[in-house]
């Protein structure tokens, strides 16, 4: 039995700011089979840019050595400083499984020529450009990881070290004109999308997209029982309303089974704030109207009723199981934040809980 390995990748600030984080999310849960346990929004500081572009060049092969030399520049280059009013945004995402490494080696593929096969991410998103001397003209990797178990351990316990300072929610690295009207919304990568390795994570945060904001936040996410009634409890009078106290509670214990993993009534209370059996991804949008523009994306609750090229319409299956949820007003938006704990930094405890068991 292959033991169980941690493998990670960050997607690039000029990914981030190309909108390829969907594509690239994507493809790395569907084409590796990994389980996706946690995910960071960093702003590196100079200092975690200058000592994770140290570890970078390890190769004696001088082909390989020399793109590793191209990345550790442009790690120095690129992680920090500002570009157009906004500090460079990364996530980092971390991935378990079996041969982990070397699956999340594959799927993000080398850089050391031009290619256009698309086989690789770095094939579809990478750039590796030179004139006709041979001399690289412009390099862009895409996503960036290491190939060695023991490289990667290094690194995870680096970006662990940093991410209390360096990372969370990244309320302060863009700049927007005085009179703008700046919100913050949640949304939730609901648990119909990780049933199985696919590419509906990566779908949904593609679409997402489309409203023009900035990811600021990002955290793998099992809801609690707890956390799951009080995010939901607004519902439950509405259900009972319009459906009858009985089945009216029935459906929103069913809600909350669908995101917790068990009813209330069936859940003992010693387990209540435990981390639930059901994974969500909690996506923090800034920008410009972020409320209305992530409703519209969204799309209806019913994905009968939704939009051709929403979210619910293409991803959705019934009124519960429909792909996602997104804050439907500002103060919503910080309650729910407060209640799934959107701040928590729990990418360091991961971590470090990994590497002691081992």
């Amino acid at each position: 039995m292959q033991t169980e390995e941690l493998s990670y990748a960050i997607i690039t600030p000029y990914s981030m700011r190309k909108s390829r984080t969907g594509g690239i999310v994507g493809r790395l849960i569907s084409r590796t089979g990994l389980d996706l346990v946690g995910g960071r929004m960093f702003a590196p500081s100079p200092e975690l840019a200058q000592r994770y572009a140290e570890t970078i060049v390890t190769e004696t092969d001088a082909r390989h050595r020399a793109t590793q030399e191209l990345i550790r520049d442009y790690v120095l280059k690129n992680f920090t400083g500002t570009v157009n009013g906004q500090r460079p945004r990364l996530l980092f995402l971390i991935f378990r499984g079996p041969d982990a490494v070397e699956k999340i080696h594959r799927t993000v593929g080398h850089i050391v020529h031009e290619r256009t096969s698309g086989e690789t991410i770095r094939d579809t998103y990478g750039d590796y450009i030179t004139d006709t001397s041979g001399k690289v003209t412009y390099f862009e990797p895409g996503v960036l990881t290491s190939f060695d178990p023991k490289a990667v351990e290094r690194d995870l316990k680096l970006w662990a070290e940093f991410s209390h300072s360096d990372g969370g929610i990244l309320d302060q690295v863009i700049t927007f004109p005085t009179d703008a009207k700046i919100e913050r919304t949640l949304v939730l990568i609901k648990p119909d999308n990780f049933k199985f390795p696919n590419l509906r994570p990566g779908g949904v945060i593609e679409v997402f997209s489309r409203s023009g904001l900035y990811i600021i936040g990002f955290k793998v996410h099992r809801m609690s029982v707890a956390q799951a009634e009080e995010f939901y409890g607004p519902v439950l009078p509405v259900l009972e309303k319009k459906l009858g106290p009985k089945s009216g509670r029935e459906n929103w214990e069913s809600i909350v089974e669908f995101m917790a993993g068990k009813k209330p009534g069936e859940c003992p209370p010693e387990e209540r704030d435990k981390p639930g059996s059901e994974k969500s991804i909690a996506i923090v949008y800034q920008g410009v109207d972020a409320v209305s523009k992530i409703r519209d994306v969204l799309g209806p609750t019913d994905p009968a009723k939704a939009p051709p090229g929403s979210i619910r319409r293409e991803f959705g299956q019934t009124i519960m199981i429909n792909a996602a949820h997104a804050s439907d007003s500002a103060e919503n938006a910080k309650r729910e934040m407060a209640i799934v704990r959107a701040d928590e930094n729990n990418f360091k405890p991961l971590i470090e809980n990994f590497y002691r068991r081992q």
